[in-house]
């Protein structure tokens, strides 16, 4: 690849037909994000540890409220809002801590690795803000 993508900065690039895009969020190169405009929103629920504990909550911002909160490890991200964490709430209502809090019992650490096993959560993420970015 010629260069850094410009939407989320990876260096792997993948060769196809219409020229190079990123390895990562599938931007192609040569095309340019509008400065003037936002980033689409994309909301995500996220899923980090501290310590023996796990915190399920949602942002369209996640670096931004991931930097605000105490963490040991960014577990995983799920594309989907406040009815997705509702629902991961109830799921795992039984091992409930507290607020958004959990007991970092192996049922919620496998559904986190689950979400994850394609890799990197910032990279899943940086490709739904591509595919958001795609169909404006």
């Amino acid at each position: 690849m010629p260069g850094p993508c410009l939407l989320c900065g990876s260096a792997v690039g993948v060769r196809r037909s219409n020229g190079w895009h990123c390895g990562i969020c599938s931007w192609r190169v040569g095309d340019v994000p509008d400065p003037e405009l936002p980033l689409p929103r994309v909301d995500v629920v996220y899923y980090i540890r501290y310590a023996d504990r796990v915190k399920i909550g949602t942002s369209h911002k996640p670096r931004q409220r991931l930097r605000a909160l105490w963490h040991n490890e960014l577990l995983a991200f799920e594309p989907g809002g406040r009815d997705v964490e509702r629902r991961r709430h109830m799921q795992f209502a039984h091992l409930r801590e507290g607020g958004e809090w959990f007991r970092a019992d192996t049922v919620i650490l496998e559904h986190a690795a689950a979400l994850s096993a394609a890799g990197d959560p910032w990279h899943a993420y940086a490709r739904w803000v591509s595919k958001a970015l795609s169909a404006r």
